[in-house]
């Protein structure tokens, strides 16, 4: 394996799953790349919304419930999603062409390789939601959220901005909370134990976080503010 892919936060896993239907295959081949982000240019001016109150991210929404629900409770919002599994953006793109959910843009390559090239300050908001613990301990350099890659989502931030990030590992907040702790780009704001055992507010929840808890499996949700 190359050093680029073996780098920290580097996609790693599957990029297809089962054979798509004619019809999701169709959306991948047209839609996607009508609203796939373009590298080098500023997000917000990619949508038809041009003074959407806020641009949001969701980096791998797997099939896509979460983003979904979230432009469409959210209209006034710009949301760009990232999801290299393809079967996933397949499910997303039929709901935004169903819905005409003009204020989603995708990303379907490794994020790592997308955030370098766009501009500082470009989110107002950042998602990641039941990413792959890889719960080995070789595996951990796998894992998305390193110190690499919070210092790159720090400079893509506006200050003030929130990233969000649900698990049901509890290695994995720990670990996440470690790197947060010790940057100087992010604060935790929990001040009780609700503040990351409840839900965000308007929380539409997501078929990982349902099997996590069918399991006995219970999530933390943390709230990291960019300083």
């Amino acid at each position: 394996m190359s050093e680029a892919s073996e780098r920290a936060g580097a996609f790693f896993g599957r990029r297809k799953g089962k054979k798509l239907r004619a019809g999701q295959d169709d959306l991948v081949q047209k839609l996607l790349p009508a609203i796939r982000v373009v590298p080098g240019s500023d997000p917000s001016s990619q949508f038809p919304n041009l003074q959407a109150r806020e641009t949001w991210l969701e980096i791998g929404f797997g099939g896509g419930e979460h983003l979904a629900a979230q432009a469409r409770a959210h209209r006034d919002v710009n949301i760009v999603g990232c999801e290299p599994f393809v079967n996933g953006m397949a499910k997303l793109l039929a709901v935004v062409e169903q819905e005409n959910l003009d204020n989603v843009r995708v990303w379907d390559d490794d994020v790592t390789d997308l955030l370098p090239t766009l501009p500082d300050a470009a989110f107002d908001r950042v998602y990641i939601l039941y990413p792959d613990p890889w719960p080995k301990r070789r595996q951990r350099k796998r894992r998305l959220v390193s110190d690499e890659n919070l210092e790159m989502l720090a400079r893509v931030m506006k200050p003030g901005a929130e990233l969000r990030f649900a698990s049901d590992i509890d290695d994995y907040i720990g670990w996440v909370l470690a790197r947060a702790m010790r940057s100087q780009a992010f604060r935790w704001t929990a001040t009780r134990p609700d503040d990351w055992r409840k839900p965000y507010e308007g929380w539409p929840g997501t078929r990982y976080e349902a099997k996590a808890i069918r399991e006995g499996r219970v999530p933390s949700y943390l709230t990291l503010t960019r300083i």
